[in-house]
C-alpha cells in the first residue's frame, strides 16, 4: 500500500517537536521566570509612563469580556476595513490573520488576546526604544516591533510579547542643499529629509510638498518608513531615481545589544549596508532616516483599461502583448500600477458581467501634454483591435495632469480595503521573462491570475539598475537590478477557519509557481510576498547577499533578541503552540 504524504510527514513533526528543549523557548506569562508586575512597574517609569497593557480591539464586540461596549463595537464594525483604525491601535494588524484570528468584532467567534503582544512601549523617543530592547533581553521575552500594522507577512504581530510601537515617533527636517553623514569629512550635495522611524507616507510627501520636493516611497498611506526602507521599498518613482533602500544617507538605530548608533559610509558600515534591504526587525530598530529628496515632478496620469469578456479566449494573449511592451513603455518614461484580471466583476457596469484584461493607472513626468502619454498607448490598442477583433476589447483611457507628485498621491493613493484574512505570492520579472517567450508569458499569467486579480507593476528598470546606493552597495536582492515587474497575487479566506487558510497558501503558492517557473533565476520582494510560506526564502529574498547577512546578523544579535519571520536567521527558532522555542 502506498504510504501516504501526511504519514510522510508525520515523524519529520515529531521529530521537530522533540528537538525543541523548553527551557531555551522566550519566557510567557504562564512561566515563573515572567516579570512580576512591580518589575513591569519600574519599566514604565523608566518609560515616562508610556508603557501599555493593551487589550484586542476586537473586545468591545464581545458580552463576555470586560471591555464591551455595544456603541464601540459598532464603531469597531464599521472602522475594521480601515487602514487608519488599525493603525491606531497599539496591537491590530491591517490583515486579521496576523493576529491569529484571536479576537474579531464578530461575537460569534472567539475572543482572547492570545495572537497579541502582552505589553506595548509607546516609544516616543530612542531612549524609550533602548528600553524596551534591554528589557526584553534581560528577561528573555519574545520582542517585535509594530509602526502602523501595515506589513502583509506578519513581522509586526507575535504572541506572548513585548511589542516596541514606534508609531508615535514623529517629525521631519528638511536639508535644503546639502546633508553631512556623523563623522563623514565631506558633505552629500543636493536636498535631503530626515524622518523620525514612525514617520508615514502620507506624512513624508505632505511635508515635503512645502518645499516642491518628494521621495521615492510607497502608495499606501499607512506604509511606514522603518519596514519600505530596510525590506528595499518600490515605487512608482523608483524607475526614474531607484529604489527606496538606494535613497537612504544615513539612519539612526537602537541594536539588539541596546546601542544607538548612527549608520552611514563613515562608520558602522556592515550595518548600514545590511539595513538598507535586509529586512526590518532584524538587525535594528530604524528611530530615524535620512534619505534623498527629488524636485516634486508634474505627472500626467492615464488611467485606462483594456477589458473583454470573461469567455474571450485570447484575453490572455492580449495581457501578455502588453506585458511584452512593458520594455519598450519603461523606455519611454512609463510607471504604473496596472491589474489584471481574470473573470472578475467588470468595474464598468457596477460587476453584471464577468470580464478578463487589464486595468489600472500608469503615468509620465514633467509633461503637460495628455497626447504625450496617449500617443505611446495608442499603437497598443490599435495593434490590440486589429489582431483580435472579435470577441472585442474595449478601452477607456482617461489622462489628467497633476502640476505635483503629491497632488497626484492625494488622488492616486493605495485605498484598498484591509481587516480580513489575507496571503499573497510574489515575483519579481525581468525583460526576458515579459519578452522572451510571449505563449510562455501568457500561460504563466493564466495561471498566476486564477484567484481573479494579479498585478504587473512596472516599478523598476532603468533607475533601480543604475542605482548607486551611498557606500557602494546596499543588501537589496540583486535579481532587483535585473527587475521590469513586481508581481503579486493574493488570497483572502474565511476567518477562523484552518482548512481555508491551508487552501489559500496553497493556491498562492499555486499561483506564484507559474511565474517562478518563468523567471528561476530571479527573486521575490520580501515585504509583498509569500513571506513565511515563499519555498527557498533566503534566496528568494536576499540572493548571494544572504550569506553576509546572516554573519552580521549572528554578530550583532547572537540571542536572537530580533526575531521575525521571513527574516535573516531566524532558522534557530520555531512558533509552537504560541511559544517561540530555540529548535
Amino acid at each position: 500500500m502506498a504510504r501516504s504524504p501526511f504519514l510522510t510527514f508525520l515523524p519529520l513533526f515529531f521529530t521537530l517537536v522533540a528537538s525543541i528543549n523548553t527551557t531555551t523557548c522566550k519566557t510567557t506569562p504562564s512561566d515563573p521566570t515572567w516579570p512580576s508586575p512591580s518589575t513591569w512597574d519600574v519599566l514604565n517609569s523608566t518609560l515616562d509612563g508610556n508603557l501599555l497593557l493593551p487589550v484586542p480591539p476586537g473586545a468591545v464586540c464581545h458580552p463576555t469580556h470586560p471591555t464591551y461596549n455595544s456603541t464601540l463595537c459598532t464603531e469597531a464594525q464599521l472602522s475594521w476595513s480601515s487602514e487608519f483604525f488599525h493603525q491606531r491601535d497599539p496591537i491590530s494588524a491591517e490583515w486579521n490573520n496576523w493576529n491569529n484570528d484571536s479576537c474579531l468584532p464578530d461575537a460569534s467567534f472567539p475572543c482572547s488576546a492570545a495572537g497579541y503582544p502582552v505589553y506595548v512601549v509607546n516609544a516616543t523617543t530612542r531612549e524609550h526604544v533602548k528600553a524596551g530592547v534591554d528589557f526584553a533581553r534581560k528577561y528573555n521575552i519574545r520582542l517585535i516591533v509594530k509602526s502602523s500594522g501595515h506589513d502583509y507577512v506578519g513581522r509586526s504581530s507575535g504572541p506572548n510579547s513585548l511589542s516596541i510601537w514606534v508609531h508615535h515617533m514623529k517629525g521631519m527636517q528638511f536639508h535644503a542643499t546639502s546633508f553631512q553623514p556623523q563623522n563623514c569629512s565631506f558633505e552629500i550635495g543636493g536636498a535631503a529629509v530626515t524622518a523620525a522611524g514612525g514617520t508615514q507616507m502620507l506624512e513624508t510627501y505632505a511635508g515635503l510638498d512645502a518645499f516642491n520636493q518628494t521621495v521615492v516611497g510607497g502608495n499606501g498611506r499607512t506604509v511606514a518608513l522603518g519596514g519600505y526602507v530596510t525590506g528595499a521599498g518600490h515605487s512608482i518613482l523608483s524607475p526614474h531615481y531607484g529604489l527606496a533602500s538606494d535613497q537612504v544617507l544615513e539612519m539612526e538605530i537602537v541594536t539588539p545589544k541596546g546601542e544607538i548608533l548612527t549608520l552611514n559610509e563613515c562608520q558602522n558600515t556592515d550595518l548600514f549596508w545590511a539595513m538598507r534591504g535586509g529586512g526590518g526587525s532584524t538587525f535594528g530598530i530604524m528611530t530615524s532616516v535620512t534619505m534623498k529628496t527629488y524636485p516634486s515632478p508634474q505627472v500626467m496620469n492615464l488611467d485606462f483599461s483594456i477589458l473583454t469578456t470573461a469567455s474571450n479566449p485570447y484575453a490572455f494573449d492580449m495581457v501578455a502583448y502588453l506585458l511584452d511592451q512593458y520594455p519598450a513603455l519603461a523606455e519611454a518614461g512609463i510607471s504604473g500600477y496596472p491589474l489584471i484580471l481574470k473573470g472578475t466583476p467588470n468595474p464598468l457596469d457596477g460587476g453584471q458581467t464577468l470580464v478578463s484584461g487589464v486595468a489600472g493607472k500608469v503615468i509620465m513626468l514633467n509633461t503637460t501634454n495628455s497626447s504625450a502619454i496617449m500617443n505611446i498607448f495608442s499603437p497598443i490598442f490599435e495593434h490590440i483591435n486589429t489582431t483580435w477583433p472579435a470577441p472585442a476589447f474595449n478601452f477607456t483611457a482617461e489622462p489628467k495632469f497633476y502640476p505635483s507628485f503629491y497632488a497626484w498621491y492625494q488622488e492616486n493613493y493605495d485605498s484598498s480595503p484591509v481587516g480580513y484574512e489575507n496571503v499573497m505570492g510574489s515575483r519579481l520579472l525581468d525583460e526576458k521573462a515579459l519578452s522572451g517567450n510571449t505563449t510562455a508569458t501568457k500561460v504563466a499569467f493564466e495561471k498566476f491570475t486564477e484567484g481573479g486579480i494579479s498585478t504587473a507593476y512596472l516599478v523598476a528598470g532603468k533607475g533601480v539598475k543604475e542605482a548607486v546606493p551611498r557606500g557602494g552597495s546596499n543588501a537589496v536582492c540583486p535579481a532587483w537590478r535585473k527587475t521590469l515587474v513586481h508581481a503579486t497575487a493574493n488570497q483572502a479566506f474565511a476567518p477562523v477557519n484552518k482548512t481555508a487558510e491551508t487552501d489559500a497558501i496553497a493556491a498562492t503558492n499555486g499561483f506564484a509557481n507559474a511565474l517562478r517557473e518563468l523567471s528561476p533565476d530571479m527573486g521575490a520582494y520580501m515585504n509583498e510576498g509569500a513571506g513565511r510560506y515563499e519555498p527557498n526564502w533566503q534566496q528568494s529574498f536576499w540572493g548571494d547577499n544572504y550569506a553576509r547577512l546572516l554573519t552580521i546578523k549572528r554578530a550583532i544579535d547572537p540571542d536572537d533578541v530580533l526575531w521575525c519571520t521571513p527574516c535573516v536567521g531566524n532558522e534557530n527558532w520555531a512558533e509552537v503552540d504560541n511559544k517561540l522555542c530555540r529548535i
